[in-house]
């Protein structure tokens, strides 16, 4: 039993594989969260109820007393506004006197087999019941009738616990959510580094690392969706962690708009860390009987450092967020248009891309922006999606019968929550894009964002999409979304309710995406946002993979994919060959070889020699295939600690056999070059099949390899295949 409730000590204790969890009810049905760490046998948490108020300034529950406990200083379990606690809350609920006093006190649970999908929301999920327990502890508060659905899911063989909110209306008056933190985190101590990735457009998700300090900190995104700016994801390491050994925690949103999180380190030297949607700009109506659902986050503990949290959230991503055909069936090779073309094409051009794609190994075509309505640039026409037939003439279906007829899939580009000004859409429909009252809408990419939060939009453009996708052999789609939103505001919502626009919209884009899913199981659905802007867990649930960055400079990329490797598997993350000349084929090929792996080129332009390259890199690209989307990763050499070198480990799930691969970014004349291998079995002997040299695991990673060589120029790398 994952589960398990103490009715005599009355509280709960979850645990994981390897963690544990434990939550009290305290006197006066407080809600404390006592622990989250290492896995336990015992929950003697009596003495941890308490801590010490600060003289007069924390208030004290009147019917409890003076006796050491106070709310402002208690391990609350889910912090609300108002009621004695000055931290940042999780909870605050708007009545209809109008103040904001919230207070929730325990009165229900149950514990039950698997996990419960979330409505209209992207969530993890299990196999099969017998996979995970969940927890659900319903806390009202008496004067709003809201009552708090805590709920909780402990899987039983990966140190994983996710959190969600459910908040329902039990009263018969309407009351106003003006925050609905997703997880709320007390910790005793303040003694951890905050781990966060920031990033902008071409250089997403750098690693940051920072002690946490008195006040409070964080990451937000006020911009409709995650964002280039920051990722949703935090993780709090002792100061001492690192990527072999230490305590971290790791907290991840499965949501892909608005989000904040906070970490507030108080007086006492605690810390609370809380996660969910951004209280910015919302505000949620409940009427009597009404619900609202707010976001999942993914919780991971472990006492072996960064390196291993993020192994964590690779396997249970792998095996428990991803799904569809695509999860465990091998995706095509593919070669994208985009870089080669731009907008400058037809169905000549694009079928001679296939035609040498195809002499190369390359399995699949996609056909990137500019091939609907009027499109030849990027100043018209979102919005209309149905065949540019100046372009290609016909229509799509000669073009595909030519790429299949060279032995190729067929992929194509679309931005659905799109609209150009210069657009047969938005002279129809006018007020279908996004936009406030008297004010002039901000453009950016010459195009507005299409209000998706209404019903009659999306189903305008599901049926264009629908229309495409149902009368042409399409195999692989790739939904983009090129700005962010500003002069938030639907049409159709009434004044009271205009602070539910953000979090409307992201649902009306899950509405959409869910349907292409279940629609066209078949597709290979690929996420994207100018590259990297929203590459979040909410996205994998729908798309196996996201493409990583608009940057496929093989140097800049290795920043990009070390910190998206921080939580986000490489099975997820599109990486391709391009034409980019900062290096050779050898080391973009190794670079792109940490993903989802793909090129971003004309074909036709390639030498001899490169086309040699080419394709013995689509030969180790087969052969390495399910060890990159399987493997445990683990960083060796991060480009964000060494100026010169950055190196990757992928091994074997089984630890029978592993890759290694080196890149040289700046050449150190005066530096050796040793490196240590991690995760092998100690007492195998694998052999290099680079040099026929046979070294036991112990050896690689105790002792190690000598690659000062291989480390010794500008731009070069070397990969190494062992078994």
């Amino acid at each position: 039993m994952s589960i398990f409730f103490d009715s005599d000590k009355r509280m709960f204790k979850l645990d994981t594989s390897e963690t544990s969890y434990v939550i009290g009810i305290y006197e006066e049905n407080y809600l404390l969260g006592l622990y989250y760490g290492a896995k336990i046998p015992d929950m003697n948490f009596t003495k941890f109820m308490k801590r010490n108020p600060s003289a007069s300034f924390s208030p004290v529950n009147p019917v409890i007393g003076e006796h050491g406990f106070s709310p402002d200083t208690a391990p609350i379990e889910y912090g609300c506004n108002g009621a004695g606690d000055f931290r940042i809350s999780a909870l605050a609920v708007r009545n209809a006197n109008g103040d904001t006093v919230t207070d929730i006190r325990y009165t229900d649970h149950r514990i039950y087999k698997g996990k419960k999908a979330i409505p209209n929301m992207p969530s993890t999920y299990v196999n099969s019941d017998d996979e995970a327990e969940t927890l659900e502890i319903d806390a009202v508060d008496k004067v709003t009738g809201a009552m708090v659905t805590l709920v909780y899911t402990v899987f039983e063989n990966c140190p994983v616990m996710t959190k969600s909110v459910k908040v329902k209306n039990t009263s018969d008056k309407t009351i106003y959510l003006e925050r609905v933190m997703s997880a709320c985190n007390d910790f005793y101590t303040m003694d951890y580094d905050i781990i966060t990735l920031w990033g902008r457009h071409v250089k997403e998700r750098n690693i940051e690392r920072r002690p946490l300090a008195h006040g409070v900190q964080g990451v937000e995104s006020k911009r409709g969706v995650s964002g280039h700016s920051q990722n949703p994801f935090v993780a709090l390491a002792k100061h001492d962690a690192t990527e072999d050994f230490g305590d971290v925690y790791g907290f991840n949103l499965v949501y892909s708009g608005n989000f904040s999180a906070l970490a507030e380190c108080d007086h006492n030297c605690s810390t609370r860390l809380i996660m969910g949607i951004n209280p910015n700009d919302f505000e949620w109506t409940l009427s009597a009987g009404e619900e609202f659902y707010a976001p999942e986050v993914v919780c991971v503990f472990t006492d072996k450092g960064i390196g291993e949290m993020s192994r964590i959230y690779h396997r249970f991503y792998n095996n428990n967020l991803i799904r569809g055909k695509y999860k465990t069936e091998k995706r095509p090779l593919l070669i994208n248009s985009w870089e080669a073309a731009y907008f400058d094409f037809d169905k000549d051009k694009l079928v001679a891309f296939a035609k040498e794609a195809k002499k190369l190994g390359i399995e699949m075509l996609v056909m990137d922006d500019g091939w609907f309505g009027k499109r030849n640039d990027d100043t018209n026409s979102l919005g209309d999606w149905f065949v540019n037939e100046e372009k290609l003439v016909g229509g799509l279906k000669p073009l595909i019968d030519g790429v299949n007829a060279e032995g190729l899939k067929f992929g194509i580009w679309y931005e659905p929550e799109m609209i150009s000004p210069d657009s047969e859409l938005f002279r129809a429909h006018p007020d279908w894009h996004v936009h406030v009252a008297n004010r002039e809408p901000m453009l950016g990419r010459h195009q507005y964002v299409l209000d998706v939060s209404r019903e009659d939009v999306r189903e305008n453009i599901w049926n264009q999409l629908y229309k495409v996708l149902s009368e042409n052999k399409i195999d692989y789609v790739k939904w983009d979304f090129n700005r962010n939103i500003a002069d938030a505001g639907s049409a159709l919502l009434p004044p009271e309710r205009k602070k539910e626009f953000f979090h409307r919209f992201i649902l009306g884009t899950y509405d959409l995406m869910n349907r292409l899913v279940t629609t066209f199981p078949d597709i290979l659905f690929e996420g994207c946002s100018g590259g990297g802007g929203r590459f979040d867990p909410a996205m994998l649930a729908y798309s196996p993979q996201i493409w990583t960055s608009d940057n496929t400079d093989p140097i800049e990329r290795l920043y990009i994919q070390f910190g998206t490797s921080m939580c986000y598997p490489a099975s997820c993350q599109s990486a391709h060959v391009s034409a980019c000349d900062r290096t050779g084929y050898e080391t973009k090929g190794n670079v792109a070889m940490w993903g989802t792996f793909g090129y971003e080129l004309d074909p036709r332009k390639l030498t001899d020699d490169e086309r040699e390259i080419v394709k013995a890199q689509i030969a180790e690209y087969h052969k390495t295939y399910k060890l990159v989307r399987d493997g445990d990763l683990y960083r060796i050499i991060s480009p964000f600690d060494n100026p010169f070198n950055a190196a990757w480990e992928i091994v074997a799930p089984d630890k029978q056999s592993f890759m290694f691969t080196l890149v040289c970014m700046r050449a150190n004349p005066n530096s050796l070059c040793f490196v240590k291998f991690k995760g092998l079995d100690p007492d195998k002997y694998y052999t290099c099949e680079n040099d026929s040299e046979v070294y036991s695991g112990a050896f690689l990673m105790n002792v190690g390899l000598n690659l000062t060589e291989k480390a010794n120029r500008d731009g070069k790398s070397i990969t190494l295949y062992f078994s």
